[in-house]
């Protein structure tokens, strides 16, 4: 433990764990909200046989010690003892002289209850923790009545060294920003009870009657959907009155926190310009496909380094990154990868974006369509699905998303916009003829747009407002 004491490790682990002295979690930490990842953290920290440590990943501010608040004061309602719950963030100076061990012989020795019953281990920020990965394998080998789960926000890096521990120990839930569905319900906004069931895959089976009964259900919350355009998922910003301070905080805290220091510490990034000036051109251009070489012109910065910086991005969770998907049997050379910025939210605080960008259209669409592969992925996320997007090489016309099941493909097109009539050689006419497509859906603007498009093709293709689209994918991830 170097020069300090462990009765100076013990007041930082009494700071972090109020309830060893109330018995009571927080009133102020436990937020009423529940979001749906949190039922699978129930789900898979406490089960009785397949025990795993849980691995929480996300970006900054996403919310993943919320969750972890709010599992701990859900363990407390139900009669685990409170001397049997460790919560430490190793974010705290302090603890970069103590390793987890040190923390949880400590909390053991001089904390703990019955250390028979199950012992709640919960580390947050797990990446700063001095060989963390290592400490992780000793407890869960030795202490099979260890529960534990920790939180990063640099997920691959630590996935990595999860699965060089060892296979079988970890189970990961990636934490997205909030669903247009769960901001309804942090808006404490009375959510609409459907008539029918919703499943992309399934969407063209329903009839003309049942959709419109869907979007008559739907119709009160399209005038929230514009706010959410501008505010994105990040809590915080979601129940901020004043937005233009709250996009500064997410300026500093998750961008410029990330880039400067998160990054440097974790990766060895040298370079922290060229990391923001990369950020800003992929925030500039969400949804563009990347040429690395106009990029590496246009910002002066070797093609390497792009590459990984890139990776690196994508491992902090600030963007997602699609790749082109083979589609026509034909192997894909070459293909150039898709970037999104992981939230509007970011990228709007980022770019210093206001409510003027709801009447641009060519920024509108930038945003629909960013928010819709979030949504996308975090749909298919704990399935075998793949979700890339589609580039016809002779013709450069493309699919915006699809979706590689084991049963076939989804196409979904993002069309906001006014106009959003189909002509014969648009990519998604074409590839709805295919036997290999199971559902072809066109995401449009205006609420009244709806329904088969009046074109024939052998998977008939379904017209569905943005705002719908989304609210139905966070809802059927949702256990309400």
């Amino acid at each position: 433990m170097a020069f300090l004491e462990s009765e100076q490790l013990l007041t930082v682990l009494i700071g972090y764990n109020p309830w060893w002295t109330t018995g009571n979690f927080p009133i102020n930490l436990n937020k009423p909200v529940r979001r749906s990842a949190f039922y699978d953290i129930s789900k898979m920290l406490r089960h009785k046989t397949l025990r795993r440590i849980v691995f929480l990943s996300g970006a900054r501010r996403v919310g993943k010690t919320t969750l972890v608040y709010q599992f701990i004061a859900d363990l407390l309602t139900k009669g685990v003892s409170h001397r049997n719950i460790l919560y430490v963030s190793f974010d705290h100076p302090l603890l970069k002289f103590f390793t987890i061990l040190d923390a949880v012989t400590l909390f053991i020795e001089t904390i703990a209850g019955n250390t028979e019953d199950d012992i709640y281990l919960f580390f947050d920020e797990i990446q700063y923790a001095k060989d963390w990965d290592t400490w992780l394998k000793t407890l869960y080998d030795q202490n099979p009545n260890y529960r534990i789960m920790v939180t990063g926000s640099a997920s691959p890096l630590v996935e990595t060294k999860g699965i060089e521990s060892g296979v079988g120990r970890w189970v990961n839930i990636k934490i997205p920003t909030l669903s247009f569905y769960e901001y309804l319900g942090f808006i404490q906004l009375q959510k609409p009870k459907l008539p029918v069931k919703f499943d992309p895959a399934n969407l063209h089976q329903l009839e003309a009657k049942e959709i419109a009964g869907l979007m008559i259900s739907l119709s009160e919350i399209q005038k929230h959907f514009q706010r959410y355009l501008l505010v994105g998922g990040f809590p915080e910003l979601v129940l901020s009155d004043d937005r233009m301070y709250a996009q500064r905080i997410l300026r500093e805290d998750v961008a410029d926190k990330v880039l400067k220091r998160d990054l440097t510490t974790l990766f060895g990034t040298r370079n922290v310009m060229d990391l923001e000036k990369i950020f800003l051109y992929l925030c500039l251009h969400s949804g563009g496909i990347i040429n690395q070489e106009t990029i590496s012109k246009e910002l002066g910065i070797s093609r390497p380094t792009i590459t990984n910086y890139l990776t690196i991005l994508e491992q902090a969770n600030l963007i997602y990154i699609s790749q082109p998907v083979n589609i026509e049997g034909k192997k894909v050379l070459r293909g150039r990868p898709k970037t999104y910025v992981a939230d509007v939210a970011l990228r709007n605080a980022v770019l210093m974006l206001d409510e003027k960008v709801l009447t641009d259209p060519h920024e509108m669409g930038t945003i629909v369509e960013t928010i819709a592969y979030k949504h996308i992925i975090s749909y298919y996320s704990n399935t075998w699905a793949k979700v890339g997007y589609y580039r016809d090489s002779k013709s450069d016309r493309e699919i915006d998303m699809v979706v590689a099941l084991p049963q076939g493909k989804i196409l979904i097109e993002i069309k906001h916009r006014e106009d959003t009539s189909l002509g014969p050689a648009e990519a998604i006419v074409k590839l709805a003829n295919r036997d290999d497509t199971i559902s072809a859906i066109m995401v449009t603007k205006r609420p009244d747009d709806y329904g088969v498009v009046p074109l024939n093709t052998a998977k008939p293709i379904i017209k569905i407002p943005a705002f719908a689209f989304m609210y139905l994918l966070g809802k059927v991830e949702s256990f309400e």
